[in-house]
Protein backbone atom coordinates (compact mmCIF):
# COMPACT_ATOMS: atom_id res chain seq x y z
CA UNK A 1 0.00 0.00 0.00
CA UNK A 2 1.34 3.84 -0.51
CA UNK A 3 2.16 5.66 2.01
CA UNK A 4 0.00 8.79 2.47
CA UNK A 5 0.48 12.39 4.44
CA UNK A 6 -2.05 14.32 4.40
CA UNK A 7 -1.75 18.43 5.51
CA UNK A 8 -4.10 20.44 7.62
CA UNK A 9 -4.46 23.96 6.91
CA UNK A 10 -6.71 25.08 10.47
CA UNK A 11 -6.98 28.79 9.40
CA UNK A 12 -10.72 28.90 10.11
CA UNK A 13 -10.69 30.94 13.53
CA UNK A 14 -11.31 34.43 11.99
CA UNK A 15 -13.73 33.52 9.29
CA UNK A 16 -15.72 29.96 9.97
CA UNK A 17 -15.68 26.86 7.93
CA UNK A 18 -16.30 27.70 3.76
CA UNK A 19 -14.32 31.37 3.81
CA UNK A 20 -12.54 30.91 1.03
CA UNK A 21 -12.19 33.86 -0.90
CA UNK A 22 -13.67 36.01 1.98
CA UNK A 23 -10.57 38.22 2.55
CA UNK A 24 -6.68 38.42 1.72
CA UNK A 25 -6.39 35.76 4.76
CA UNK A 26 -8.91 33.02 3.21
CA UNK A 27 -7.70 33.69 -0.68
CA UNK A 28 -3.82 32.94 -0.06
CA UNK A 29 -2.17 29.27 0.16
CA UNK A 30 -0.14 28.43 3.40
CA UNK A 31 3.88 28.81 2.14
CA UNK A 32 4.92 26.50 5.17
CA UNK A 33 2.68 23.87 4.35
CA UNK A 34 3.12 24.51 0.58
CA UNK A 35 6.98 24.33 1.16
CA UNK A 36 6.57 21.16 3.32
CA UNK A 37 4.58 19.48 0.52
CA UNK A 38 7.04 20.09 -2.17
CA UNK A 39 10.33 19.04 0.28
CA UNK A 40 8.09 15.65 1.12
CA UNK A 41 7.03 15.33 -2.90
CA UNK A 42 10.63 15.69 -3.81
CA UNK A 43 11.81 12.65 -1.77
CA UNK A 44 8.93 10.71 -3.06
CA UNK A 45 6.15 10.83 -0.61
CA UNK A 46 2.57 11.03 -1.71
CA UNK A 47 1.31 14.63 -0.41
CA UNK A 48 -2.39 16.17 -0.05
CA UNK A 49 -4.50 18.46 1.83
CA UNK A 50 -6.89 19.28 3.99
CA UNK A 51 -7.61 23.18 4.14
CA UNK A 52 -10.59 23.63 6.51
CA UNK A 53 -11.79 27.28 4.93
CA UNK A 54 -12.81 24.97 1.81
CA UNK A 55 -14.65 22.66 4.05
CA UNK A 56 -18.44 22.37 5.20
CA UNK A 57 -18.22 21.54 9.31
CA UNK A 58 -16.46 19.50 11.33
CA UNK A 59 -18.11 16.65 10.41
CA UNK A 60 -17.34 17.22 6.58
CA UNK A 61 -13.53 17.08 7.54
CA UNK A 62 -14.61 13.74 9.54
CA UNK A 63 -15.96 12.44 6.09
CA UNK A 64 -13.22 14.02 4.07
CA UNK A 65 -10.39 12.22 6.26
CA UNK A 66 -11.76 8.76 6.43
CA UNK A 67 -11.57 9.11 2.76
CA UNK A 68 -8.08 10.12 2.41
CA UNK A 69 -6.69 7.11 4.71
CA UNK A 70 -3.72 8.74 5.66
CA UNK A 71 -0.42 7.25 7.31
CA UNK A 72 0.74 10.43 8.53
CA UNK A 73 -1.19 13.93 9.00
CA UNK A 74 0.58 17.13 9.58
CA UNK A 75 -0.91 20.34 10.80
CA UNK A 76 0.46 23.59 10.74
CA UNK A 77 -0.61 26.31 13.97
CA UNK A 78 -0.40 29.81 14.39
CA UNK A 79 -1.54 31.20 18.17
CA UNK A 80 -4.42 31.65 16.59
CA UNK A 81 -4.82 28.02 15.06
CA UNK A 82 -4.65 26.49 18.17
CA UNK A 83 -8.49 25.40 18.79
CA UNK A 84 -9.29 23.94 15.17
CA UNK A 85 -5.27 22.79 15.23
CA UNK A 86 -6.30 20.86 18.18
CA UNK A 87 -9.95 19.75 17.48
CA UNK A 88 -8.57 18.00 13.75
CA UNK A 89 -5.94 16.01 15.50
CA UNK A 90 -8.32 14.93 17.82
CA UNK A 91 -10.52 13.97 15.06
CA UNK A 92 -7.87 12.08 13.38
CA UNK A 93 -6.93 9.93 16.97
CA UNK A 94 -11.06 9.57 17.34
CA UNK A 95 -11.07 8.25 13.62
CA UNK A 96 -7.49 6.05 13.64
CA UNK A 97 -5.50 6.22 16.62
CA UNK A 98 -2.67 4.63 14.59
CA UNK A 99 -2.40 7.78 12.28
CA UNK A 100 0.81 9.77 12.97
CA UNK A 101 0.06 13.16 13.78
CA UNK A 102 2.63 16.05 13.70
CA UNK A 103 2.20 19.26 14.34
CA UNK A 104 4.75 22.56 13.75
CA UNK A 105 4.23 26.23 12.74
CA UNK A 106 4.99 29.21 14.77
CA UNK A 107 3.30 28.17 17.93
CA UNK A 108 5.40 24.95 18.79
CA UNK A 109 8.88 27.07 18.55
CA UNK A 110 7.19 30.17 20.62
CA UNK A 111 5.18 28.41 23.14
CA UNK A 112 6.40 25.09 23.19
CA UNK A 113 5.15 23.93 26.74
CA UNK A 114 2.12 24.80 26.04
CA UNK A 115 1.73 22.95 22.84
CA UNK A 116 2.81 19.84 24.82
CA UNK A 117 -0.42 19.53 26.17
CA UNK A 118 -1.79 18.42 22.89
CA UNK A 119 -2.42 15.18 23.76
CA UNK A 120 -3.49 13.62 20.41
CA UNK A 121 -0.16 15.18 19.11
CA UNK A 122 2.80 12.55 18.17
CA UNK A 123 5.31 14.69 17.33
CA UNK A 124 6.13 18.61 17.42
CA UNK A 125 8.22 19.81 15.25
CA UNK A 126 9.77 23.16 16.20
CA UNK A 127 11.71 26.20 13.96
CA UNK A 128 12.04 25.27 10.01
CA UNK A 129 10.76 22.04 8.99
CA UNK A 130 11.49 21.25 5.36
CA UNK A 131 14.56 19.43 5.89
CA UNK A 132 13.27 17.59 9.27
CA UNK A 133 9.83 16.83 8.31
CA UNK A 134 10.71 14.69 4.91
CA UNK A 135 12.98 12.77 7.46
CA UNK A 136 10.52 11.88 10.23
CA UNK A 137 8.28 10.86 7.10
CA UNK A 138 11.24 8.32 6.26
CA UNK A 139 11.04 7.27 9.39
CA UNK A 140 7.65 6.31 10.21
CA UNK A 141 7.76 4.54 6.37
CA UNK A 142 10.70 2.50 7.10
CA UNK A 143 9.05 1.21 10.79
CA UNK A 144 11.67 3.59 12.97
CA UNK A 145 9.85 6.51 14.03
CA UNK A 146 11.70 8.44 16.50
CA UNK A 147 11.39 8.28 19.84
CA UNK A 148 11.84 11.69 20.98
CA UNK A 149 8.61 13.63 20.43
CA UNK A 150 10.06 17.03 20.11
CA UNK A 151 12.19 17.30 16.78
CA UNK A 152 14.17 20.28 16.49
CA UNK A 153 13.79 21.30 12.66
CA UNK A 154 16.94 21.61 10.66
CA UNK A 155 17.64 25.19 8.95
CA UNK A 156 17.08 24.54 5.18
CA UNK A 157 19.37 25.97 2.73
CA UNK A 158 16.78 28.22 0.91
CA UNK A 159 18.64 28.30 -2.28
CA UNK A 160 18.39 24.16 -2.69
CA UNK A 161 14.41 23.36 -1.48
CA UNK A 162 11.79 23.29 -4.16
CA UNK A 163 9.44 26.17 -4.64
CA UNK A 164 6.39 25.88 -3.06
CA UNK A 165 3.81 23.57 -3.85
CA UNK A 166 0.72 25.98 -5.18
CA UNK A 167 -0.80 23.14 -6.68
CA UNK A 168 -1.45 21.20 -3.15
CA UNK A 169 -3.83 24.13 -2.20
CA UNK A 170 -5.18 25.01 -5.90
CA UNK A 171 -6.16 21.65 -6.47
CA UNK A 172 -7.94 21.13 -3.23
CA UNK A 173 -10.03 24.30 -3.74
CA UNK A 174 -11.52 23.72 -7.28
CA UNK A 175 -11.99 19.75 -5.38
CA UNK A 176 -15.13 21.89 -3.50
CA UNK A 177 -16.07 24.04 -5.73
CA UNK A 178 -14.57 26.98 -5.57
CA UNK A 179 -13.87 28.82 -8.64
CA UNK A 180 -10.39 30.32 -8.34
CA UNK A 181 -7.86 30.36 -11.83
CA UNK A 182 -5.38 32.05 -9.57
CA UNK A 183 -2.76 30.24 -7.33
CA UNK A 184 -4.42 32.97 -5.09
CA UNK A 185 -7.01 35.69 -4.89
CA UNK A 186 -6.06 38.91 -5.51
CA UNK A 187 -7.07 41.93 -2.99
CA UNK A 188 -5.99 45.13 -4.55
CA UNK A 189 -6.92 47.07 -7.86
CA UNK A 190 -3.19 47.43 -8.45
CA UNK A 191 -2.62 43.27 -8.64
CA UNK A 192 -4.42 41.75 -11.34
CA UNK A 193 -5.49 37.96 -11.37
CA UNK A 194 -4.14 36.31 -11.54
CA UNK A 195 -2.03 36.72 -8.64
CA UNK A 196 0.31 34.68 -6.40
CA UNK A 197 2.24 35.84 -3.58
CA UNK A 198 5.79 35.13 -2.97
CA UNK A 199 8.60 34.75 -0.18
CA UNK A 200 12.38 36.17 -0.51
CA UNK A 201 13.51 35.38 2.39
CA UNK A 202 12.83 34.56 6.38
CA UNK A 203 13.60 36.30 9.32
CA UNK A 204 13.77 40.39 9.89
CA UNK A 205 16.63 42.59 11.42
CA UNK A 206 14.45 44.98 13.22
CA UNK A 207 13.69 44.34 17.18
CA UNK A 208 9.86 45.76 17.63
CA UNK A 209 8.52 44.61 20.59
CA UNK A 210 5.04 43.39 19.27
CA UNK A 211 7.00 41.05 17.11
CA UNK A 212 10.65 39.95 18.52
CA UNK A 213 11.89 37.93 20.11
CA UNK A 214 9.39 35.09 18.91
CA UNK A 215 10.55 35.30 15.06
CA UNK A 216 14.09 35.17 15.90
CA UNK A 217 13.27 31.65 17.53
CA UNK A 218 11.85 30.61 14.46
CA UNK A 219 14.55 31.65 11.81
CA UNK A 220 17.48 32.78 14.15
CA UNK A 221 18.68 36.60 14.47
CA UNK A 222 19.59 37.52 10.86
CA UNK A 223 17.54 37.37 7.90
CA UNK A 224 18.34 34.60 5.23
CA UNK A 225 17.65 35.76 1.57
CA UNK A 226 17.28 33.17 -0.85
CA UNK A 227 19.71 34.26 -4.18
CA UNK A 228 18.51 36.55 -6.71
CA UNK A 229 18.91 34.23 -9.30
CA UNK A 230 16.14 31.86 -7.13
CA UNK A 231 13.33 34.01 -7.07
CA UNK A 232 13.91 34.84 -11.00
CA UNK A 233 13.33 31.33 -11.62
CA UNK A 234 9.82 30.93 -9.21
CA UNK A 235 8.65 34.34 -11.42
CA UNK A 236 9.53 32.71 -14.45
CA UNK A 237 8.05 29.29 -13.29
CA UNK A 238 4.62 31.02 -11.88
CA UNK A 239 4.21 32.84 -15.27
CA UNK A 240 4.59 29.59 -17.15
CA UNK A 241 2.24 27.37 -15.41
CA UNK A 242 -0.15 30.15 -14.06
CA UNK A 243 0.48 33.04 -16.33
CA UNK A 244 0.26 35.15 -13.34
CA UNK A 245 -0.27 38.80 -14.15
CA UNK A 246 0.78 40.33 -10.62
CA UNK A 247 2.63 38.74 -7.45
CA UNK A 248 2.94 40.20 -3.91
CA UNK A 249 6.04 39.45 -1.78
CA UNK A 250 5.17 37.85 2.00
CA UNK A 251 8.43 39.10 3.29
CA UNK A 252 8.57 41.24 6.75
CA UNK A 253 10.74 43.43 5.07
CA UNK A 254 11.72 43.23 1.72
CA UNK A 255 13.46 46.54 1.51
CA UNK A 256 16.01 46.11 4.65
CA UNK A 257 18.94 44.87 2.10
CA UNK A 258 19.24 47.68 -0.33
CA UNK A 259 21.98 45.55 -2.85
CA UNK A 260 19.71 42.72 -2.46
CA UNK A 261 16.92 45.01 -3.79
CA UNK A 262 18.98 47.02 -6.28
CA UNK A 263 20.16 43.17 -7.67
CA UNK A 264 16.78 42.46 -7.85
CA UNK A 265 15.09 44.75 -9.70
CA UNK A 266 18.03 44.75 -12.44
CA UNK A 267 17.75 41.18 -12.92
CA UNK A 268 13.53 42.01 -13.12
CA UNK A 269 13.89 43.99 -15.54
CA UNK A 270 16.55 41.84 -17.62
CA UNK A 271 14.43 38.97 -17.86
CA UNK A 272 11.47 41.13 -19.27
CA UNK A 273 9.17 40.70 -16.28
CA UNK A 274 7.09 44.11 -15.83
CA UNK A 275 4.16 42.58 -13.50
CA UNK A 276 2.91 44.61 -10.95
CA UNK A 277 4.00 43.95 -7.28
CA UNK A 278 4.20 45.27 -3.81
CA UNK A 279 6.16 44.56 -0.69
CA UNK A 280 6.26 45.28 2.60
CA UNK A 281 8.63 48.07 3.63
CA UNK A 282 9.69 50.63 6.53
CA UNK A 283 9.56 54.73 6.66
CA UNK A 284 13.01 55.31 7.74
CA UNK A 285 14.33 53.21 5.01
CA UNK A 286 11.67 54.99 2.19
CA UNK A 287 13.03 57.96 3.73
CA UNK A 288 16.94 57.20 3.80
CA UNK A 289 16.77 55.46 0.43
CA UNK A 290 14.41 57.20 -1.95
CA UNK A 291 16.61 56.44 -4.87
CA UNK A 292 15.51 52.95 -4.24
CA UNK A 293 12.42 53.46 -4.27
CA UNK A 294 12.31 55.00 -7.67
CA UNK A 295 14.30 52.02 -8.80
CA UNK A 296 12.02 49.27 -7.60
CA UNK A 297 9.06 51.70 -9.31
CA UNK A 298 10.66 51.55 -12.46
CA UNK A 299 11.05 47.24 -12.15
CA UNK A 300 6.72 47.01 -11.64
CA UNK A 301 6.48 47.94 -7.53
CA UNK A 302 2.93 49.54 -7.20
CA UNK A 303 2.41 49.46 -3.31
CA UNK A 304 3.99 49.39 -0.05
CA UNK A 305 2.61 47.92 2.98
CA UNK A 306 4.00 49.88 5.86
CA UNK A 307 3.83 49.86 9.54
CA UNK A 308 3.25 53.13 10.81
CA UNK A 309 1.94 51.98 13.94
CA UNK A 310 1.02 54.84 16.05
CA UNK A 311 1.58 58.74 15.43
CA UNK A 312 3.07 59.28 18.59
CA UNK A 313 7.05 59.37 19.14
CA UNK A 314 6.40 57.94 22.63
CA UNK A 315 4.49 54.80 21.24
CA UNK A 316 6.67 54.73 18.82
CA UNK A 317 9.87 54.92 21.22
CA UNK A 318 8.44 52.06 23.17
CA UNK A 319 7.28 49.57 20.76
CA UNK A 320 11.18 49.19 19.68
CA UNK A 321 9.79 50.41 16.20
CA UNK A 322 13.06 52.63 15.16
CA UNK A 323 11.20 55.11 13.22
CA UNK A 324 9.37 58.83 13.71
CA UNK A 325 6.41 60.26 13.45
CA UNK A 326 8.50 62.55 10.67
CA UNK A 327 9.08 59.57 9.41
CA UNK A 328 5.63 58.40 8.97
CA UNK A 329 4.89 61.03 7.18
CA UNK A 330 7.60 62.06 4.65
CA UNK A 331 7.47 58.32 3.61
CA UNK A 332 3.72 58.81 2.63
CA UNK A 333 4.94 61.90 0.80
CA UNK A 334 7.43 60.23 -0.95
CA UNK A 335 4.96 57.47 -2.14
CA UNK A 336 2.74 59.63 -3.40
CA UNK A 337 5.86 61.47 -5.35
CA UNK A 338 5.96 58.58 -7.19
CA UNK A 339 2.50 57.05 -7.25
CA UNK A 340 2.71 54.12 -4.74
CA UNK A 341 -0.13 52.76 -3.52
CA UNK A 342 -0.06 53.00 0.51
CA UNK A 343 -1.11 49.90 2.68
CA UNK A 344 -0.90 51.51 5.97
CA UNK A 345 -0.41 49.22 9.01
CA UNK A 346 -1.15 50.76 12.54
CA UNK A 347 -2.30 49.96 15.77
CA UNK A 348 -3.98 51.36 19.28
CA UNK A 349 -4.72 50.16 22.77
CA UNK A 350 -1.19 49.67 23.07
CA UNK A 351 0.20 49.38 26.85
CA UNK A 352 0.66 53.02 28.41
CA UNK A 353 -1.22 54.23 25.26
CA UNK A 354 -3.31 57.59 26.33
CA UNK A 355 -5.97 59.15 24.78
CA UNK A 356 -3.84 62.11 23.59
CA UNK A 357 -1.12 59.36 21.87
CA UNK A 358 -4.29 57.62 20.06
CA UNK A 359 -5.50 61.38 19.05
CA UNK A 360 -2.03 61.50 17.41
CA UNK A 361 -2.44 58.62 15.73
CA UNK A 362 -5.92 59.80 14.04
CA UNK A 363 -3.75 62.79 12.64
CA UNK A 364 -1.20 61.35 11.27
CA UNK A 365 -3.58 59.05 9.72
CA UNK A 366 -5.76 61.73 8.33
CA UNK A 367 -2.24 63.36 6.98
CA UNK A 368 -0.94 60.19 5.41
CA UNK A 369 -4.15 59.54 3.48
CA UNK A 370 -3.67 55.80 2.85
CA UNK A 371 -4.98 53.94 -0.27
CA UNK A 372 -5.78 50.86 1.80
CA UNK A 373 -6.12 50.78 5.71
CA UNK A 374 -4.98 48.28 8.22
CA UNK A 375 -6.26 49.24 11.31
CA UNK A 376 -5.29 46.57 14.50
CA UNK A 377 -5.96 46.71 18.47
CA UNK A 378 -2.21 45.90 19.77
CA UNK A 379 -2.67 41.85 20.61
CA UNK A 380 -0.05 40.36 23.26
CA UNK A 381 1.11 37.22 20.94
CA UNK A 382 3.10 34.81 22.99
CA UNK A 383 7.25 35.21 22.21
CA UNK A 384 7.65 38.81 22.16
CA UNK A 385 8.44 40.85 24.37
CA UNK A 386 5.06 43.19 24.53
CA UNK A 387 3.57 39.73 25.92
CA UNK A 388 5.58 39.10 28.46
CA UNK A 389 4.99 42.99 29.49
CA UNK A 390 1.40 42.58 29.61
CA UNK A 391 1.81 39.24 31.32
CA UNK A 392 4.04 40.67 34.08
CA UNK A 393 1.47 43.82 34.31
CA UNK A 394 -1.31 41.67 35.08
CA UNK A 395 -2.64 43.27 31.98
CA UNK A 396 -4.12 40.76 29.90
CA UNK A 397 -7.48 39.83 28.20
CA UNK A 398 -6.71 36.94 26.03
CA UNK A 399 -9.30 34.65 27.64
CA UNK A 400 -9.10 32.38 24.25
CA UNK A 401 -6.96 31.65 21.34
CA UNK A 402 -9.29 32.62 18.76
CA UNK A 403 -8.78 35.82 20.72
CA UNK A 404 -5.21 36.01 19.09
CA UNK A 405 -6.31 37.64 16.02
CA UNK A 406 -5.37 41.53 15.63
CA UNK A 407 -9.15 42.38 14.73
CA UNK A 408 -9.93 45.83 15.93
CA UNK A 409 -13.40 44.51 17.60
CA UNK A 410 -12.85 43.36 20.67
CA UNK A 411 -11.07 44.01 24.06
CA UNK A 412 -7.44 42.57 24.05
CA UNK A 413 -5.52 44.19 27.62
CA UNK A 414 -6.49 45.89 30.40
CA UNK A 415 -6.59 49.87 31.69
CA UNK A 416 -7.92 50.71 27.44
CA UNK A 417 -11.42 52.24 26.97
CA UNK A 418 -12.19 50.46 23.66
CA UNK A 419 -15.60 51.80 23.27
CA UNK A 420 -12.99 55.06 22.49
CA UNK A 421 -10.94 53.05 20.67
CA UNK A 422 -13.62 52.08 18.54
CA UNK A 423 -14.55 55.51 17.96
CA UNK A 424 -10.86 56.18 17.17
CA UNK A 425 -10.32 53.34 15.31
CA UNK A 426 -13.58 54.70 12.81
CA UNK A 427 -12.20 58.25 12.94
CA UNK A 428 -8.65 57.37 12.33
CA UNK A 429 -10.12 56.12 8.31
CA UNK A 430 -12.70 59.04 7.91
CA UNK A 431 -10.85 61.03 5.32
CA UNK A 432 -10.85 64.77 5.31
CA UNK A 433 -13.01 66.58 2.60
CA UNK A 434 -10.20 66.95 0.59
CA UNK A 435 -8.41 63.97 0.64
CA UNK A 436 -12.20 62.26 -0.06
CA UNK A 437 -12.55 64.41 -3.16
CA UNK A 438 -9.49 62.88 -4.61
CA UNK A 439 -10.17 59.51 -4.00
CA UNK A 440 -13.34 60.02 -5.42
CA UNK A 441 -11.95 61.93 -8.42
CA UNK A 442 -9.18 58.78 -8.77
CA UNK A 443 -12.02 56.35 -8.24
CA UNK A 444 -13.80 57.60 -11.36
CA UNK A 445 -11.10 58.19 -14.07
CA UNK A 446 -9.35 55.03 -12.97
CA UNK A 447 -12.95 53.12 -14.17
CA UNK A 448 -13.28 55.29 -17.02
CA UNK A 449 -9.71 54.37 -18.27
CA UNK A 450 -8.75 51.21 -16.51
CA UNK A 451 -6.13 52.34 -14.74
CA UNK A 452 -5.22 52.43 -10.92
CA UNK A 453 -6.30 54.95 -8.76
CA UNK A 454 -3.25 56.03 -7.76
CA UNK A 455 -1.59 56.19 -11.36
CA UNK A 456 -4.87 58.78 -11.84
CA UNK A 457 -3.64 60.99 -8.53
CA UNK A 458 -0.02 61.26 -10.25
CA UNK A 459 -1.59 61.84 -13.81
CA UNK A 460 -4.28 64.11 -11.84
CA UNK A 461 -1.83 66.01 -9.77
CA UNK A 462 -2.54 65.25 -6.84
CA UNK A 463 -0.28 62.74 -5.90
CA UNK A 464 2.78 65.38 -4.83
CA UNK A 465 0.28 67.25 -2.06
CA UNK A 466 -1.92 63.90 -1.30
CA UNK A 467 0.20 64.01 2.10
CA UNK A 468 0.55 67.56 2.51
CA UNK A 469 -2.86 68.94 2.03
CA UNK A 470 -4.85 66.84 4.94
Amino acid sequence: MAFKTTLVYPGIAGRGFRSLKQGMDAGWISHGLASLSAAAKARGFEVDLIDLRALESWDHFRTVLADRDPDVVGVTMMSVDYNPASQAIAIVKELNPDIVTVIGGPHVTIALEDTMNLANADYLVTREGEVTFPKLLEAIRDGSPPSDRILRGETPDLDRIPFSDRDLFLNEWRKWGYDIDSPEVPFVAELPAPFATIIAGRGCLYHCTFCKPGEDYLFGRRTRRRSVDSVIDELRMLVDRYHIASFMFHDDCLTEDRRWVTAFTEAYIQAGFNMPFFCQSRADIIVQHEDMVQRMVRAGLRGYFIGFESGSDRMLEFIRKGTTVEQNLEAARICRRYGISIWANYMMGLPTEEKADILATIRMMKQIDPDYYSPAFFTPHPGTDLYDYVVEHGLSRITDYDSYRRNPNEPKIRHQDYEFLQWAMLESQRRTPVNAFKRWAARQWSRARRITPAKVMRRLGLARSGAESA
